[in-house]
């Protein structure tokens, strides 16, 4: 049972992370591993189900070549900028290069208290561990960039929170765990070294071609958010809410990260938030683009001392950049919502029909997933589906012609344009109702629920008779109207 580590981080200054193991626990159970991840990773799934494998996931053993460290970094949360919040409840054990080349951490969430838990206990309980493993896998299925779950392990300890609960840890798969926190927290203490020698491991690590240019951090800070741009554009094809857009929670590589009170919209309306803690709806659905350039603005902040010795140039260079976000966004979201809509072509209309559209869905209660999914038969001229779907009726009176006649002005055949939308829009999401029953069932020691959730997931585009409870949206009673983070 080998993990082939290359541990770059831990190369990096003492001062960015505090070396500790993981905190052993008492009985670990495998609740699930991702066989598939792990073969990708190079790792035998056998020796990973094994009693050595099992301990290393839960944190009990430290793999040979491991260097256990837990993250320094800082955040704006919800506006207020903490200089020290760090990894409190997570151990990244190293680093590893999967069989295609590409360098991945693996970490330890929920292992135990660190020296940046503030008091907290350090661990996670089984709901919020279950419900990262299902909506990043869900996002990977959907090709959205994201980290992934490795393994779900039960620890045998309750956590308190309201109550107790079952303890868990999640090993955690990330491209990085490099933030826009981490850039400000060095910023805060005004340790401009530290600043160049961060900026430097992010160029060589994710953004190579920066290294090739005149100013290679600018071209870092424009290459972050370019990414950032296209992953908050797939979001909102999705209709996902990320819940907690602090800038401790954005990952510089560009993936999705940090799944904590996150959710997929049922019923449209931009104003839709489902975190227990975002009681003014700073990230709402249609805010994301807004929280996403405005974390872009920290970052371009922290980056100041090392963008030109000229004070004035270095607050110019770091605007522009930050101001081309809008750009990046608009172009990225119109492409997303183009192909959901089977346009093939670019035309300054596209803007308003699709907005046309996404006011009449909120003006008629419509479910997002579904209405786009009844277009993919309604651009065949099949208006069945979308007949009986919340505020279809009026959608088909009011802007179905209107969609119809500029899909007349492009040559693309019919079974052509609706084959693309079917690979635009899911016809399987991880609805809310859905997730929240396979985590009480996994509670109650049955993952039934959550094995067949995965299973429907894992296919998104897919659309079977036998897959309808995926499909649906929830009844009156079913309907979660909060998630948490489950700190």
């Amino acid at each position: 049972m080998t993990f082939a580590f290359d541990n770059t981080y831990a190369r990096l200054p003492d001062r960015f992370y505090a070396r500790l193991a993981p905190i052993p626990v008492a009985r670990p159970d495998m609740i699930r591993l991702n066989e598939a991840l792990a073969s990708q990773l190079g790792l035998d799934p056998r020796a990973l189900h094994s009693p050595e494998g099992l301990n290393m996931l839960a944190g009990n053993r430290i793999p040979e070549g491991a260097e256990p460290l837990a993250m320094a970094y800082a955040g704006h949360q919800f506006g207020h900028f903490v200089p020290q919040l760090g990894d409190g409840r997570a151990i990244l054990l190293g680093e590893i290069v999967d069989s295609a080349g590409e360098r991945f951490d693996i970490q330890l969430k929920g292992s135990g208290r660190t020296p940046f838990s503030r008091g907290n206990d350090g661990r996670a309980w089984l709901g919020p561990v279950l419900r990262e493993y299902i909506v990043s896998e869900a996002m990977q299925a959907l090709g959205i960039p994201t980290t992934r779950a490795l393994a779900a392990v039960a620890t045998g300890e309750p956590v308190y929170r309201e109550r107790a609960l079952p303890g868990a840890v999640l090993t955690r798969v990330a491209r990085g765990h490099v933030r826009v926190g981490t850039f400000e927290y060095f910023a805060a203490r005004q340790d401009s070294e530290a600043l160049k020698c961060l900026a430097d491991y992010v160029i060589v690590r994710h953004y190579p071609e920066a290294r090739e240019t005149e100013r290679p951090y600018r071209a870092l800070l424009d290459a972050i958010v370019a990414r950032q741009a296209d992953l908050v554009a797939d979001w909102m094809g999705v209709g996902f809410i990320h819940g907690v857009m602090n800038t401790d929670n954005m990952s510089i590589a560009g993936e999705t990260i940090d799944y904590g009170p996150c959710a997929f919209m049922d019923t449209y309306h931009p104003g839709t938030v489902y975190s227990s803690i975002d009681d003014r709806g700073r990230y709402a659905y249609g805010n994301q683009p807004h929280a996403a350039q405005w974390n872009l603005g920290q970052l371009a902040q922290a980056l100041l001392p090392i963008l030109d010795e000229d004070v004035n140039q270095a607050v110019a260079e770091a605007q522009a950049a930050v101001d081309a976000f809008r750009h990046h966004f608009e172009q990225a979201y119109l492409a997303r919502f183009r192909a959901k809509l089977g346009l093939m072509e670019s035309r300054e209309e596209d803007a308003d029909l699709i907005d046309t559209l996404l006011r009449a869905m909120a003006g008629g209660a419509a479910d997002f997933t579904n209405i786009f999914r009844a277009l993919c038969d309604a651009a065949t001229g099949n208006d069945a589906a979308l007949r009986v779907q919340p505020g279809g009726r009026d959608i088909l009176e009011t802007w179905i012609p209107r969609w119809r006649a500029r899909l007349a002005r492009e040559e693309a055949s019919t079974d052509a344009r609706a084959q693309r939308m079917r690979c635009a829009n899911p016809a399987v999401i991880p609805r809310n109702h859905r997730v929240e029953e396979a985590l009480d069932a996994a509670v109650e020691d049955d993952l039934g629920p959550l094995e067949a959730l995965l299973d429907a997931l894992a296919k998104p585009w897919d659309e079977r008779p036998e897959r309808g409870i995926y499909t649906r949206p929830p009844e009156p009673h079913e309907i979660v109207h909060q998630t948490f983070c489950g700190t």
